[in-house]
């Protein structure tokens, strides 16, 4: 038998490290000294040692390598473990690589010159507009182009004409920021007149007056715009007005690159009225 020493070298376990596994019961040793208390260790039991450290490299805790260890009579339960673990693995993969998108984002925000940090926000008013619409409730609002696929399918035979320009926008509709079920209308303008399809209604809408910015970049950053906006409004004595939305310049449908996109973020608002004096 082996000395715990020498089962610490060759199992690559430091004499710490084993001393928890049998205290935790997942690697007893063969046979202890009651006297002395010494450890003493099977060469046949290198074998499960090094079973125990893979699973932790692949990311297994303790307590579950401690049933899995068993599973290696039982090979078809070991892969279907092995499989789940996978799965778990690579939507960790997926949740760290969005995280390090956000933290490079962040950085290069970080690095730019701080004018070019600030948002230019304008007041004007929006003309009315003849608009082809889809109103419905979506799961979340990174599925909007699922109302866009809707007007492309429900359209593609009624030759519809742009108008110039061209407005695509989606407004939202929802009083709060929604996890799911969101109730979103996107809307593109156009010249003549059509008839109604199953979900695109046909509709003019009235002008409307907003406090906007434009910006360049992900959506994700429509946060930063999103505050520029709110601070104008109230500095400027103005009040929101009605639901938000967005008009798309450059959208996903242009370009594939996230830099690239090009949204004017906008707010219908009116002065805010000042109590009259007594």
């Amino acid at each position: 038998m082996l000395k715990i020493g020498d089962f610490s070298k060759l199992s690559r376990n430091s004499v710490r490290m084993l001393r928890h596994y049998d205290e935790i019961g997942l690697l007893t040793p063969e046979a202890t000294d009651a006297f002395t208390g010494y450890r003493y260790y099977t060469e046949a039991q290198l074998t499960q040692a090094n079973r125990i450290a893979s699973l932790k490299a692949m990311g297994f805790g303790l307590a579950e390598i401690a049933a899995l260890l068993s599973c290696y009579e039982n090979p078809d339960r070991l892969a279907q473990t092995l499989q789940l673990k996978c799965q778990e693995t690579k939507q960790e993969m997926e949740a760290a690589a969005y995280r390090l998108q956000l933290l490079d984002a962040a950085l290069k925000q970080i690095r730019k010159d701080y004018t070019m940090m600030k948002y230019d926000v304008t007041l004007k008013e929006l003309p009315e507009r003849y608009v082809a619409s889809v109103r419905q409730r979506i799961p979340s609002y990174d599925q909007e182009s699922l109302l866009w696929q809707i007007m492309m399918e429900e359209t593609q035979n009624l030759h519809m004409q742009p108008a110039n320009p061209c407005l695509t926008t989606a407004v939202f509709y929802d009083g709060e920021y929604k996890e799911n079920d969101v109730d979103v209308e996107v809307t593109k303008t156009v010249r003549g007149t059509y008839a109604d399809t199953e979900h695109v209604k046909f509709k003019t809408l009235p002008p409307v007056q907003i406090a906007s910015a434009t910006y360049q970049g992900r959506y994700e950053d429509i946060t930063e715009v999103n505050v520029a906006v709110a601070n104008w409004i109230v500095e400027n004595g103005y009040e929101f007005n009605g639901f938000g939305f967005n008009i798309y310049y450059v959208s996903p449908h242009e370009t594939s690159n996230p830099e690239e996109y090009v949204t004017e973020v906008c707010y219908p608002v009116k002065k805010k009225e000042t109590a009259s004096k007594a």
